[in-house]
C-alpha cells in the first residue's frame, strides 16, 4: 500500500493544473469547441487573430466579420469590402466626367454641392436632432462671401478678386460665425419651435439680401459667383494633361469632388468620435444627456456652427456652378429640397446623404427623359401635369413613405439588402 505525502499530493495537483493549462493553450480545439466552431465559424478566431480584436480571414464563408474591440468596430472603413467599394467609387467618380457630356458633368457637380449642404444639415438634424429650415440662409452667406472675396467688382457690386482658396475658407468661416451668434437663440427651443425660428431666419435673410445690393446685386438682378481661379490656376480654361483634355466643366467637377471627399470623411470621423456620440445623446434625449455630463449648450452650438460652415462652402461652390445667383433663389423651396435629401437618403448617415443628393438632383432629368413615354406628363401645357408638378408630387410622396416605412431612407434599403446577403442563409 503506497502512502501519499502532502508534498507529493501538491506535486500531483500542480501537475494536473499544468496539464490543464497546456490543454487550454493547445491550438487544437476540444470536441465542444470544434462543434461551436462548425456552428459559428468564428470561435477560434479570437484566440489567434493577427490583429487584436479582429477575426481571421479563415472565418466561414458568408458569416459577418467578428470584432471584439470598439475601436475595430467603429473604424472608418472596418472591412475589406468597404475599403474596396470606396476605392472603386472614387475611381469611377474620377473617370466619369471624361466620358459624360458637359451638361451631365455639370449636373453631377451640382449633386455633389448639394451633398455637401446635405451633410451639414444631417450633422445638425440627423445627428444632433435639431430641426432646421434656415439652411439656405447660410448657403447664401457662403455664396455672397465667395463672390465678394473672389469676385470681380462692378458698377454696383463689390469684388476683391482674391484666390478661390481664400474664398472657400472664408465662405466657411463667415457662416460659421453667424451660426455661432444665432446658436444661443436656437438652443433655447427645440422641435417645432426651432423649425419655425430657423424659418423666420430664412425669411429675414431673404429680405436682407434683396436690400443689400452692394453684396448681392439686388432683387431680381443678382450677381456672379466667385471667379474659379484656384492657386493661380484658372479653372475656366482648357488644359491638356497628356492625351486628356480637361475642360472647364471637368475642372469644376474635380474641384467639387475633392471638397466633397474631404468634408464627407471629416463628417464621418466626427460622427464616430466623442463629439458625435454627444450629438446622438442630445438627439435621443437631451435631459438624459445632460444628466450624463453632456454640455447641451456647447454641443448644440457646435452642431449649429459646423452645419453653417458646411452650408457656406456649398453655397460658394453652388454660385460658381450656376454662374449667377439672385436673393430669391435662397427660399423655402431649397430648404425643402435639402430636407428631402436628408430624409430620402437617410437620416444620420453620410452615405445616405450622398445617395439622397444624387437622387434629388438627377430625378428631374430622369423625368424629362421619361416624359415622352408618359401620356399624362408634358414638358409644356398639353398633358395632365407638368414635369415640375410630378417632381413635387414624387418628393412629397417619397418623404411620407420613407418616414413611415423606412426612416433610414435609401441607405436603409441598401443596408437591408447587404445584410440579407451577408448573413445568408441565416437571413432573419
Amino acid at each position: 500500500m503506497t502512502s501519499t505525502t502532502p508534498d507529493s499530493h501538491r506535486t500531483s495537483v500542480r501537475g494536473s493544473i499544468s496539464h490543464d493549462d497546456a490543454a487550454a493553450r493547445d491550438p487544437e480545439p476540444s470536441v465542444a469547441r470544434s462543434a461551436t466552431s462548425r456552428l459559428t465559424g468564428q470561435s477560434r478566431l479570437l484566440l489567434s487573430g493577427p490583429e487584436r480584436g479582429q477575426a481571421l480571414r479563415t472565418a466561414a464563408r458568408g458569416r459577418p466579420r467578428l470584432y471584439t474591440s470598439y475601436a475595430k468596430d467603429s473604424a472608418l472603413l472596418n472591412s475589406a469590402a468597404k475599403r474596396w467599394w470606396t476605392l472603386a467609387a472614387l475611381g469611377i467618380a474620377l473617370v466619369l466626367p471624361f466620358w459624360l457630356t458637359r451638361d451631365l458633368s455639370h449636373l453631377l457637380s451640382v449633386a455633389m454641392v448639394m451633398a455637401i449642404a446635405g451633410i451639414g444639415l444631417n450633422l445638425l438634424t440627423g445627428y444632433a436632432g435639431q430641426i432646421s429650415l434656415g439652411h439656405p440662409f447660410f448657403m447664401a452667406l457662403g455664396a455672397y462671401t465667395g463672390a465678394v472675396v473672389s469676385g470681380t467688382p462692378g458698377s454696383i457690386v463689390v469684388g476683391w478678386e482674391l484666390d478661390l482658396s481664400i474664398a472657400l475658407v472664408l465662405s466657411a468661416v463667415i457662416p460659421g460665425i453667424v451660426g455661432l451668434v444665432v446658436a444661443p437663440l436656437a438652443t433655447r427651443v427645440r422641435g417645432l419651435y426651432l423649425a419655425v425660428l430657423t424659418l423666420g431666419l430664412l425669411m429675414l435673410g431673404e429680405q436682407l439680401f434683396k436690400q443689400w445690393a452692394a453684396v448681392t446685386g439686388g432683387s431680381g438682378v443678382g450677381r456672379a459667383g466667385a471667379v474659379p481661379v484656384l492657386f493661380g490656376t484658372d479653372l475656366e480654361r482648357t488644359y491638356a494633361v497628356g492625351p486628356l483634355l480637361i475642360e472647364p466643366a471637368v475642372s469644376l467637377y474635380l474641384l467639387c469632388l475633392g471638397v466633397l471627399v474631404v468634408l464627407a470623411f471629416a463628417a464621418r470621423n466626427l460622427a464616430r468620435s466623442r463629439t458625435g456620440r454627444a450629438f446622438a445623446a442630445v438627439r435621443d434625449r437631451d435631459i438624459a444627456a445632460e444628466v450624463m455630463g453632456v454640455n447641451l449648450l456647447r454641443t448644440k452650438t457646435l452642431a449649429f456652427v459646423l452645419s453653417s460652415a458646411y452650408a457656406g462652402v456649398a453655397g460658394c461652390l453652388f454660385a460658381i456652378l450656376i454662374g449667377r445667383v439672385a436673393p430669391e433663389q435662397w427660399n423655402i423651396l431649397m430648404a425643402i429640397n435639402l430636407l428631402a435629401i436628408v430624409v430620402i437618403g437617410g437620416v444620420a448617415t453620410i452615405t445616405g446623404t450622398l445617395i439622397g443628393a444624387a437622387f434629388v438632383v438627377l430625378l428631374p432629368r430622369l423625368l424629362e427623359w421619361l416624359a415622352p413615354w408618359l401620356p399624362f406628363v408634358s414638358t409644356g401645357s398639353g398633358g395632365l401635369i407638368t414635369v415640375f408638378q410630378l417632381e413635387s408630387i414624387l418628393f412629397g410622396a417619397l418623404i411620407v413613405v420613407f418616414l413611415i416605412l423606412e426612416p433610414r431612407g435609401l441607405f436603409g434599403l441598401w443596408h437591408r439588402i447587404r445584410t440579407y446577403f451577408t448573413t445568408w442563409p441565416f437571413s432573419y
